[in-house]
Formats: C-alpha cells, sequence, structure tokens
C-alpha cells in the first residue's frame, strides 16, 4: 500500500486557488489508487516550534558528536517527529501560492526545522546526500500575477523566487521525480481567475491519475 503526504500552505481554505487546484488532485488520485493512504499536514493548524537556542544547541551537539541534555533530546525529538510523514510517505503533495515571490513563511519555518542531518540528509567530507531517494513528488503553485508572457512586469526570471526554492530543496533532501502545475493570473478579475483555475484542475487530476 502506497502513502502520500498533502502539505497544505495556504490559510486561504476554500478561496484558494493552490488547494482547490490540489483537491481536484487528491479527488482524482483517490479515485484511482483507493488502496493509497492519504495524510494531510495543514501548516496553519500544525505547531511548528521555533528554532530557537535549546534547538540550535541540540543540533550542534550532534554535528560535534556530544551528548544532547534532556531538553535538547526534547527539542530533537519534536524536529524529527515534524519529518517523519515525508520520510514515511511514498508521495508528496504540496498545495503552494505565492507571497511575495516566494513560499510562505509556515512553509519555511517547516523547512529550516526539518532540514536538519541525519534526518532528512546526510553529509561527510564528500557532500551531501538526501534521505529521501525514491520518492515523487508534485507541487501545485498559486500565483496572483502573470509571469510567464514576453510584456509582463513580472518576469519569471527575476521574479519567481517559489518554484526554484521548492526545486533546490527537493532535490536537496533527495527527492529529484518533481512534477509541478502552475496556476495563475488569479488577481486579474473574475474570469481570467475562474478559467485559470479550471485549467490547472484538469491538468491536476490528469496528473494525479499517473502519479
Amino acid at each position: 500500500m502506497t502513502s502520500l503526504l498533502y502539505v497544505e500552505c495556504s490559510p486561504r481554505k476554500q478561496r484558494s486557488a493552490s488547494i482547490e487546484v490540489s483537491q481536484s488532485f487528491l479527488d482524482a488520485y483517490q479515485e484511482k489508487h483507493p488502496g493509497s493512504t492519504v495524510q494531510q499536514m495543514n501548516l496553519w493548524n500544525t505547531d511548528l516550534p521555533e528554532f530557537d537556542e535549546e534547538a540550535m544547541a541540540a543540533k550542534y551537539t550532534g554535528l560535534s558528536g556530544g551528548v544532547r541534555t534532556s531538553s535538547q533530546e526534547a527539542a530533537w525529538d519534536r524536529i524529527k517527529q515534524l519529518a517523519q510523514p515525508f520520510s514515511a510517505a511514498d508521495k508528496i503533495l504540496f498545495a503552494v501560492p505565492l507571497w511575495n515571490f516566494s513560499i510562505p513563511y509556515k512553509l519555511k519555518h517547516l523547512i529550516d526545522l526539518i532540514s536538519q542531518k541525519d534526518v532528512l540528509f546526510n553529509f561527510d567530507e564528500n557532500g551531501f546526500t538526501g534521505r529521501l531517494t525514491g520518492k515523487k513528488a508534485a507541487v501545485i503553485y498559486a500565483r496572483g500575477l502573470d509571469y510567464f508572457s514576453s510584456s509582463t512586469a513580472t518576469p519569471q526570471a527575476g521574479y519567481d523566487f517559489q518554484r526554484p526554492y521548492m526545486e533546490m530543496w527537493l532535490n536537496f533532501i533527495g527527492i529529484s521525480d518533481i512534477s509541478t502545475i502552475i496556476v495563475e493570473k488569479t488577481l486579474y478579475g473574475a474570469e481570467i481567475d475562474t478559467q485559470a483555475r479550471e485549467n490547472a484542475k484538469r491538468e491536476a487530476a490528469m496528473l494525479a491519475r499517473e502519479f
């Protein structure tokens, strides 16, 4: 039995384009793969601890080969608990809106917490090795503006720090099989927004059946 982890990054619920398109993906995925389990991680309902002095001390104690104190061990256990669903899943779906040309701070917070040595990656004198090899990811990006047309004021090359960051991070932790769906121009009026969402939902459903 395969498992899919769905990471929801928008607080807008039913108004969110990334969530709406992701729901079409999930509906088609569960219809095509009825034996697969789906676990949801809503970052707005998830307790993301501060990466504070205690957590930082736990990190560097581990890096230096020392013995963590009980409070450091508790902080590190919480980080490993947050990372566990990513390690356990066969497939991961992200619903990621664009905020200020990048990703929401809740998602960055999660990434900063769980991207740790011996958690999601290893490293030695020969370099870094991601621990999530063999998994696949799909990322549904939502954007209010136009990043693709030749006349846009926000061309992808200079303004998109959303998709490149996500792909870099996924590759870093070992996931190279990455599928992408982008829904954009959601701030260009109701007609364009609706059409963009419908097009992305059809694309998401098609992808889900083969995912």
